[in-house]
């Protein structure tokens, strides 16, 4: 409806122009149309047409604008505007003595030429630097604040705002990173991950439903206990699906996407944003298990091989202990042989003290040095037999 209704307006403009503009025309030219009410009626139908032609360039622009200002974050677009209106009264508090110039007929056209000239100038020049160093002009309008004075100084880098995917969510450690005070800044919530969010609870899967319904509570919970701080980003962004999205809204913001999906963060991290992948932060911060480390761990559950049994550290880590499969239940001492790392996790295995001590002390029941005692083994070499006894 708005895109018919600007068509209309630029045709009629155009055809008004054409058909007014015979009246701008020299004299002498006039003269020499026999019928001006026929140059009236070609120049309106070719005014019609080029205000169509513009008309349609018009809602392109429009769409196009309209699109960026919906999916642009807030801030940035108030950054925008006022670095636009600031470059235009630079353009006009220069412009000033130039228009009050008296200039001579031949050369009139300078005046508006150079009102055109400097208001296209100074106005995209502010809305560049805007675009740059936005959020960094919204800062200087309290000048009061140390943090402002410290990051307009180059001092403190200024906190980033932390954006979380569905699968810290759910994960649900994402509160106990913020009670820690391990995470700064503002944390950005995506209108798409609510919504993700609220298909998983409303799912027929029991599990799906749950993990849904879950998120929901924390965000809930989250929101009570930092209020402002918990920021519901309701822009609309295009694109196939929620990890497109939040690497859109992270690129917009210059935040940081906190996420435990490997796949998202080795993607974000090619287009290169900031990005925090919970599951390497949780690794980074388990305590190191050197090989020969005495450890006194509960067997929880049978291993896969033969004689393993499962313990589990403090932190979640997985311990294979030999020979503890006889021992589920049990706390026992164990010692670190090695560790295995990968992407997703590490697995340390280890071996029960009480199965070393036996094969220890059947060692040490040989001949003092580790050596089993065996029989005197019979020397066959010397050649001679042994008299046999008497009948």
């Amino acid at each position: 409806m708005v895109d018919s209704l600007i068509l209309i307006l630029f045709v009629i403009s155009g055809a008004a122009a054409g058909w007014l503009g015979v009246d701008l025309l020299p004299e002498h030219l006039l003269l020499q149309v026999d019928r001006p009410e026929g140059l009236r009626t070609v120049l309106g139908g070719f005014g019609a047409f080029f205000g169509l032609i513009a008309g349609f360039f018009f809602s392109q622009l429009r769409r196009r604008l309209m699109q960026q200002v919906r999916s642009m974050p807030t801030d940035l677009l108030i950054s925008r505007a006022v670095g636009l209106i600031l470059g235009l009264l630079v353009a006009n508090l220069l412009l000033a003595p130039i228009l009050l110039l008296p200039l001579p007929w031949e050369v009139v056209f300078v005046k508006p030429l150079a009102a055109v000239l400097s208001n296209v100038f100074f106005g995209v020049s502010g809305y560049n630097l805007a675009e740059v160093h936005g959020r960094t002009l919204l800062r200087l309008f309290s000048p009061g604040s140390t943090e402002a004075l410290l990051v307009a100084e180059g001092v403190l880098q200024p906190a980033t705002a932390k954006i979380l995917d569905t699968s810290v969510i759910i994960d649900g450690r994402i509160r106990g990173l913020l009670d820690s005070g391990l995470l700064e800044g503002q944390v950005i919530v995506a209108q798409s991950v609510i919504d993700e969010l609220q298909a998983l609870a409303d799912s027929a899967n029991a599990e799906k439903r749950g993990r849904g319904r879950r998120g929901l509570k924390l965000l809930s919970e989250l929101r009570d206990q930092y209020g402002r701080r918990l920021v519901i980003n309701s822009t609309r962004y295009e694109g196939k699906g929620v990890d497109d999205k939040l690497q859109a809204l992270t690129a917009d913001t210059g935040g940081t996407l906190l996420t435990a999906d490997y796949n998202l963060a080795k993607v974000a991290e090619v287009k290169g944003l900031r990005v925090l992948n919970l599951s390497e932060l949780v690794i980074a911060l388990r305590p190191e298990v050197q090989p020969g480390d005495e450890l006194q761990l509960k067997i929880a559950r049978e291993g896969k091989e033969a004689d393993q049994g499962v313990g589990y550290l403090d932190d979640g880590t997985m311990v294979v202990v030999e020979g503890a499969r006889d021992r589920i239940g049990e706390r026992l001492p164990v010692i670190v042989t090695g560790a295995l790392q990968n992407p997703t996790g590490r697995i340390v295995f280890a071996r029960s003290e009480a199965v070393m001590q036996p094969a220890a002390a059947a060692e040490a029941e040989g001949d003092g040095h580790g050596v089993e005692a065996r029989p005197p083994r019979r020397d066959p070499g010397n050649g001679k037999r042994k008299p046999r006894p008497p009948r």
